[in-house]
C-alpha cells in the first residue's frame, strides 16, 4: 500500500501547504497552531484520497504491483478506496471543525471545494483527467495552488497579492516536475496506452514545453523581485538545478543516453527546494 499513497506527493503537499501557511506571519498576523494543525490533516488527507482513489479506478488491464493474483489485486482496490473514503469523510470532519472555531472565510471554503472537486476529476470516471492526459495539470494545480492558497487563507483570511506572486511560478515548476515524471515512465505508459499528458503532447511539443515552464517560472520570481518583493531571493537558489534540469532533457532529447534517476531527482529538488527555501525564508523573519 505504500506505493500506491505516492508518499512523494503528501510531502510536497505538506511542504506547499507549510509554505502558504507561513506567509501570513511574515505579513504581520500571529501565528494559530491549532488551526495550522488542522489544515495541515485536512490536506494531507485530501493528497492521500487523490493519490489512492486513482489506484482504485485504475484500468483492471494495469496490474496495481508486479506478480498480483486476482484476489490480491481485489483486496487492493477494496482497501485502497476505504481509506480514500475514509480520507475525504476526515477532511469534511476538519473543515467543519475550522467552521465552528470561526477560521473558515468564504474563500477558504471554496479552496476547499475546489480540492474535493479536484480530487474527484482527478482520479473517477467518468471525468479522470489522470486518462484524459491532464492528470498532471490537475496535480501541480492541486499541490502547487490550492493546498498554500488554503494554508494561507486559514491564517490571515483574506487574499494578498504576496500569495500569487509565489504560487503561480510554483504551480509551473510542479507541471515541469510531473511531465520530468511522464518521460520516465514513457515506455509502460505506451505500453497500457495510458494518456499522460506527454503522450498527448509527444516528445517534440514536451521538450520544449518544459523548457518553457522552467523559463516562465524563473521570469516571474525575477519579475517579483522588480516589484519590490525582495524576501523571494532565494527562490533563485535552485536556478543551477534547473538549468542542470533543461541541459539533461535536452541532451536526452538529442539522443544522449538517459539517466532517469538523476533527471526526476533533479526536477524534484528545483521544485522541492524552491518551496523550501521560501518557505524557511518566511519562518525567519
Amino acid at each position: 500500500m505504500l506505493k500506491l499513497t505516492r508518499p512523494v506527493h503528501l510531502l510536497l503537499a505538506a511542504l506547499t501547504y507549510i509554505l502558504g501557511a507561513s506567509i501570513p506571519d511574515y505579513l504581520g498576523k500571529p501565528f494559530q497552531l491549532l488551526t495550522f494543525a488542522l489544515g495541515l490533516g485536512g490536506v494531507i488527507l485530501a493528497q492521500l484520497s487523490m493519490s489512492l482513489l486513482a489506484e482504485v479506478f485504475r484500468p483492471h488491464n494495469e496490474p496495481l504491483v508486479e506478480n498480483e493474483t486476482p484476489r490480491q489485486k481485489e483486496t487492493l482496490r477494496n482497501n485502497a478506496l476505504y481509506i480514500s473514503v475514509a480520507a475525504l469523510a476526515s477532511t469534511a470532519v476538519i473543515v467543519y471543525l475550522l467552521y465552528l472555531n470561526q477560521v473558515l472565510v468564504l474563500f477558504s471554503f471554496i479552496l476547499y471545494l475546489s480540492s474535493f472537486i479536484l480530487v474527484l476529476a482527478y482520479a473517477i470516471p467518468p471525468i479522470r483527467l489522470l486518462d484524459r492526459g491532464f492528470g498532471e495539470l490537475a496535480l501541480a494545480a492541486h499541490i502547487a495552488y490550492v493546498i498554500p492558497s488554503i494554508g494561507f487563507l486559514l491564517q490571515f483570511k483574506e487574499n494578498h497579492r504576496l500569495l500569487t506572486v509565489i504560487i503561480i511560478p510554483l504551480t509551473a515548476l510542479a507541471l515541469a516536475y510531473f511531465l520530468i515524471v511522464n518521460f520516465t515512465t514513457f515506455p509502460a505508459d505506451q505500453k497500457y496506452q495510458r494518456a499522460t499528458l506527454l503522450r498527448r503532447l509527444t516528445w517534440e511539443r514536451a521538450v520544449p514545453l518544459h523548457h518553457c515552464l522552467i523559463v516562465f517560472a524563473y521570469a516571474l520570481f525575477a519579475l517579483d523581485l522588480l516589484l519590490r518583493f525582495s524576501i523571494l531571493w532565494t527562490a533563485f537558489l535552485t536556478l543551477p538545478f534547473a538549468l542542470f534540469q533543461v541541459i539533461l532533457l535536452r541532451n536526452i532529447s538529442l539522443g544522449s543516453k538517459p539517466n532517469w534517476t538523476l533527471l526526476t531527482a533533479t526536477a524534484l529538488a528545483v521544485f522541492g527546494l524552491t518551496t523550501y527555501f521560501i518557505t524557511f525564508t518566511f519562518w525567519l523573519r
